[in-house]
């Protein structure tokens, strides 16, 4: 009998046992089984999605001089041939031509000496470009009648179209170096490029220099926004903190019609290079456009809401038809609206109201009708018990509990729709998107465009900052 028992007890363990080794299998398949289907789909959209071509095809160094232009502003040193004169600009613009010299070029007539700092010398003069590097190498690349020299040798594309060089005394291309041969014996600096045509050269991140037929031009860059403040032409420009200060509360006035107070603000807010009152009325159309779109869409949302939740509204077909109008609305995505409402009403903040409105009436209904039904009935109830009307239910037993998610939703919203107000606004609604935009399509203006990043992100972060303190008040005034 006890062994019957021990044996029944060890059948019954070993059971047991075993229970516990395939529900710990089981426990670990899914979680496995998840990670490999995860990974199998990663490998795919890598595959479709050809993610190694397009970092492949990327140019960085592309993307490094962008992030140089847009905190950087450059001037230039140029000799024009079509107008044999040398100018000194900031960014290639002739308004701000530099007279005096700016102390790092000097000049004794008709050669130019350029300090590019660190030792780096240029000096040019009609047709020519002397580079002296800092370990002493020197590069000299001359204008001829048959395209650009450099130290004495000329460049031509070979069969391969790949591009060769030989000294430009020789008459045929035999013994032609390439660009290694070329750099290795000290004939061109690493990292330059020489066609027949152009020969172009950047020392490091803040200088560049390049020789063309039409054209010997030396860039120097330098951190900042020049002109950020007051344009080349104000007679403010230049002037010290200080200076501007003593100058807004001196009697002598700049302007007899304007206090200087006013002349300096006035100087500041329509500088022709920033243009900082055209940028402030994009960027309050872009702020007004979504907060038009984002109230609207609450205010009509939340009345739908108490139409499509169940506990309110009994007729099963007007909630449906509700329902599938929110799914309506924010299916099509905001953009698509704006293009519609485009076609329908022309260019302007109009249709990007309207558009940022249409789909928010969709999914803020969608959560405000959730909210709803989710309320506990008991306040309701309770309200009811003191004889109060169906409005005053409403107002006392339902808008209490929902407020919290009603605010805190239209804020979020909010918050996004600058976002998306910003999108929208590229497509032609205006505002800050459409001047961004045009900024880019210069290809030259990358300063503009991080200015207007920067106050699209200011607006942003203090929307995020003042709807938080809202949330907070509103609910703890609630409390």
């Amino acid at each position: 009998m006890t062994t019957m028992t021990l044996d029944s007890q060890a059948n019954r363990l070993r059971r047991t046992h075993g229970e516990v080794i395939r529900k710990s299998r089981l426990a670990a398949f899914w979680p496995l089984t998840s990670l490999g289907i995860v990974l199998a789909y990663l490998v795919y959209a890598w595959v479709a999605f050809d993610v190694s071509g397009v970092f492949g095809a990327a140019d960085w160094n592309r993307g490094v001089l962008l992030s140089r232009d847009s905190f950087h502003h450059k001037y230039q040193v140029s000799y024009s041939a079509r107008q044999d004169e040398v100018s000194v600009t900031v960014e290639g613009d002739r308004n701000t031509e530099q007279d005096p010299l700016p102390s790092w070029v000097t000049t004794d007539g008709d050669r130019y000496r350029v300090s590019l700092g660190g030792r780096h010398i240029v000096t040019f003069a009609t047709g020519r470009l002397d580079y002296t590097a800092p370990d002493g190498s020197t590069y000299a690349a001359r204008v001829t009648k048959d395209g650009v020299h450099v130290n004495g040798y000329r460049a031509f594309l070979d069969d391969n179209n790949q591009y060769r060089y030989v000294p430009e005394e020789q008459s045929g291309n035999a013994n032609a170096l390439d660009m290694a041969e070329m750099v290795k014996r000290g004939i061109l600096p690493e990292g330059s490029s020489f066609a027949p045509t152009k020969f172009e050269y950047a020392p490091d991140f803040y200088k560049t220099m390049r020789v063309t037929r039409a054209q010997i031009l030396v860039q120097r860059y330098f951190f900042g926004w020049e002109y950020f403040w007051f344009g080349p032409n104000s007679q403010l420009h230049g002037l010290s903190t200080a200076a501007l200060w003593n100058l807004a509360w001196s009697e002598e006035r700049i302007d007899p019609a304007l206090s200087n107070a006013e002349f300096i603000f006035l100087e500041f807010w329509r500088n022709p290079d920033w243009q900082h009152n055209e940028m402030f009325i994009a960027l309050l159309e872009t702020l007004l456009m979504a907060l038009l779109g984002t109230f609207v869409a609450a205010g009509v949302g939340l009345p739908l809401g108490f139409l499509a939740a169940a506990n309110f509204n009994p007729i099963f077909a007007s909630r449906m038809v509700l329902r599938r109008l929110f799914d309506f609305l924010r299916g099509i995505d905001q953009i698509i609206w704006s293009l519609i409402f485009i076609r329908a009403f022309g260019l302007g903040p109009l249709t990007g109201s309207l558009a940022i409105a249409f789909t928010d009436t969709g999914t803020l209904g969608k959560l405000f009708s959730e909210a709803i039904e989710n309320i506990d009935s008991k306040q309701v109830e309770g309200v009811r018990s003191t004889g109060a009307t169906a409005i005053q239910r409403y107002r006392f037993g339902v808008i209490p509990q929902i407020l919290p998610i009603f605010v805190s939703q239209t804020l979020y919203y909010l918050e996004s729709n600058i976002r998306s107000a910003t999108v929208i606004g590229a497509l032609g609604a205006g505002g800050i998107g459409l001047k961004l935009v045009q900024s880019m399509q210069t290809q030259q203006d990358w300063e503009n465009v991080m200015y207007l990043i920067v106050m699209t992100l200011i607006v942003v972060v203090s929307m995020d900052i003042a709807s938080g303190w809202l949330r907070r008040k509103l609910i703890n005034d609630r409390g």
